[in-house]
């Protein structure tokens, strides 16, 4: 039986619901020059429904966020085939000593507890990581692949 394409308007809540347990994200940042930069990361949302994403303070995201907050993620399901939404929102970078305790909020909505929270700590202030902390302004329904439902194939 052909998969029907389907889409799902959600609020808000059901927005965040929908993300929290999905942590693979397309990030799309915008260039000087106007074209998308695109960065596979991994994403969680964070106490207050923030879309959160690790990064160093160089790297070409946060650089394209400082210059233009707006940003946009594609959150992926872990089956290829999943659903999928996307968001559109503002965004800030947060860097280090500040982006410290964040980090720890960002490791725990991903993957729990970590069995040494001095020892993470040290690696984010060695590594000099930041945090871009993305806030939804707009998203599109859930989504799913597959057939239109009038153009299903017999």
């Amino acid at each position: 039986m052909p998969t029907i394409a389907t889409t799902t308007r959600v609020d808000r809540d059901e927005l965040l619901e929908f993300v929290r347990p999905r942590h693979r994200f397309t990030l799309i940042t915008s260039r000087t020059d106007g074209r998308p930069q695109v960065s596979p990361v991994s994403g969680g949302v964070d106490a207050e429904g923030r879309l959160v994403v690790s990064t160093y303070p160089d790297r070409a995201k946060a650089t394209n966020l400082r210059r233009n907050p707006a940003a946009t993620v594609l959150v992926h399901s872990d089956d290829w085939n999943g659903p999928y939404v996307q968001v559109d929102g503002d965004a800030e970078v947060v860097d280090m000593p500040a982006a410290e305790e964040a980090l720890v909020d960002y490791y725990r909505c991903i993957a729990g507890e970590h069995p040494d929270w001095d020892e993470y700590r040290e690696a984010m202030r060695r590594q000099g990581k930041s945090l871009i902390r993305i806030t939804p302004t707009g998203w599109g329904p859930v989504a799913t692949g597959g057939f239109p439902p009038d153009r299903v194939p017999q």
